[in-house]
């Protein structure tokens, strides 16, 4: 019974004490979000040009520019990997594009150590274009002027819905960070 008591008069933090993040959790979700936004061009939407942002493309630069160390610059290999098995791109796209995005992210890191929200939608806006017109040449399209409209409204949609994306990856990063077990 006075356990009990002890127990309840406890402050807030007091049950925090002896407690640890979860390492499946802490390095699990950034993964298996990616890896989950590789699998949307698996959604039943049926359009006569590309128009769905490339969401593992999106979720990975915010989660590289949201926590820079956070995954290694190895990443872009295998997350990459698993892009191309279900985007429908050649194999080793997807590998090339997202370990030179890691790579040039690491790079801007170094140069840049400070960013804001702004910054970060800047460095997104910029990548996006890039990424979707590498991807579009990797695919054997020919980009002639009656093709490259084509993909205007793609590059729209995954500029304007990359600041979803990071307030969702925030939230993603809240809750892998606030999921404890007990040490001992």
């Amino acid at each position: 019974m006075e356990r009990l008591a002890t127990r309840a008069r406890r402050d807030a933090y007091g049950s925090k004490i002896n407690r640890d993040h979860s390492p499946v959790l802490a390095y699990g979700v950034p993964w298996i979000t990616i890896m989950l936004g590789s699998l949307t061009p698996l959604l039943p939407v049926i359009a006569p040009a590309p128009i769905l942002p490339p969401m593992g493309y999106l979720l990975l630069l915010a989660w590289r520019l949201l926590r820079p160390g956070l995954l290694p610059m190895w990443a872009g290999l295998p997350l990459g990997f698993f892009n191309d098995l279900y985007s429908g791109q050649p194999i080793g796209s997807g590998i090339f594009l997202f370990s030179i995005t890691m790579i040039a992210l690491e790079l801007l890191e170094l140069r840049f150590p400070w960013r804001s929200f702004w910054q970060d939608w800047l460095v997104a806006a910029l990548f996006i274009p890039v990424f979707l017109l590498a991807s579009a040449l990797f695919s054997g399209t020919s980009l002639g002027i009656a093709n490259l409209p084509l993909l205007i409204p793609q590059l729209l949609l995954s500029v304007v819905v990359f600041p979803i994306v990071a307030k969702m990856v925030a939230l993603l990063d809240r809750f892998r960070l606030t999921r404890v077990r007990r040490i001992g």
